[in-house]
Parts: structure tokens; sequence; C-alpha cells
């Protein structure tokens, strides 16, 4: 038996929508306080025809395991298109459940790359001053707090991935 399923792999080997966006309509940084995976999410929000906010395109970059890497690359195909209150209805569950499933340790990482979404439709909405749902603000202060605690338990790391992802300006 396999540990990653075929669909885990795909995304693994080849990740969509992988690199730094210039100019993002909103960034989110999430980490995972188990492993110390780091990801950055960057979205492009424009207004459809219909004048709904869409977001137009996405990109990732993950200082990550294969899950991690894997399920934010599915993420990116899901909501390149929608709405961002289509987006934001995607759960981690939604990932697992397209990958037929992941390692019990693994679970985890499957949060991120939801959180990161998350994360950065936080920041679009403060950068326009957009009202923030309840929920999303305490999605955020659960992404601050668990940041905070990665800084200190993970230093050395958080230093590195922070020089890595500076030096690709």
């Amino acid at each position: 038996m396999n540990l990653y399923s075929k669909e885990v792999m795909k995304h693994f080997k080849k990740p969509q929508n992988v690199g730094k966006m210039e100019n993002p309509s909103g960034t989110g940084k999430v980490g995972n306080l188990k492993c110390g995976d780091i990801m950055y999410l960057y979205i492009k929000v424009k207004k459809d025809k219909k004048g709904r906010e869409v977001i137009k395109d996405v990109k990732f970059e993950t200082f990550g395991c294969t899950i991690a890497i894997a399920n934010t690359s599915l993420l990116t195909t899901m909501i390149k298109g929608k709405t961002i209150d289509q987006a934001l209805k995607i759960k981690r569950e939604d990932l697992v459940k397209r990958f037929g499933g992941v390692p019990f340790v693994k679970i985890h990482c499957s949060m991120l790359a939801v959180d990161a979404l998350s994360e950065a439709v936080y920041d679009y909405f403060k950068k326009n001053n957009r009202r923030i749902t309840k929920d999303l603000k305490i999605r955020h202060e659960s992404s601050e707090r668990i940041g905070k605690e990665i800084k200190e338990k993970h230093k050395e790391l958080v230093e590195l991935e922070e020089k890595i992802h500076e030096d690709k300006k």
C-alpha cells in the first residue's frame, strides 16, 4: 500500500500555481506548530462582469512536506475563478476527500492551505477597508497566535525561511 494517493503525488511532483506573485491583492502567511511548515498564499482579486469579487489568480510558496505542498497546489486549482465567498467555503476535509484521504499523522498539514487562503482574504479585506466577518477574524487571530508560537519554538527555522523568502524578491 502506498503512503500517498496518486492524486497527492500528482500535485506534489508537479504542483500548480507555484511562485511569488507581484502586487497581490492579498497575502496569507501561516505555519504549523507540529512540524514547522510555513506557507505563503497570494491572491489577485478582480471584479467579474456581474460585479462580484473573483480570485483571478493565485500563487503559493511552501516550505513544507508532501501533503502541505500537494494540498496547496490542489486548493489553488479549486479557487481560481471562484468568488471569495465560494473559495472560503472550502474546508480541509474537502481537500482530504479529493485526495482519497491522507495519513493520519499528516492531517495537520491539510489545514495550512485553507488557513493561508483565509489569511490572504483577511489581508485583502483589511487593505480595502472591507467588513471582516466574525469567522474570518477568529481564523486570523488563531493564525496569528500560532505564528507567534512558531517563532518561539522554531526560531532558527523561521529565520532561515524568512531569509530564503526575502532573497527571492
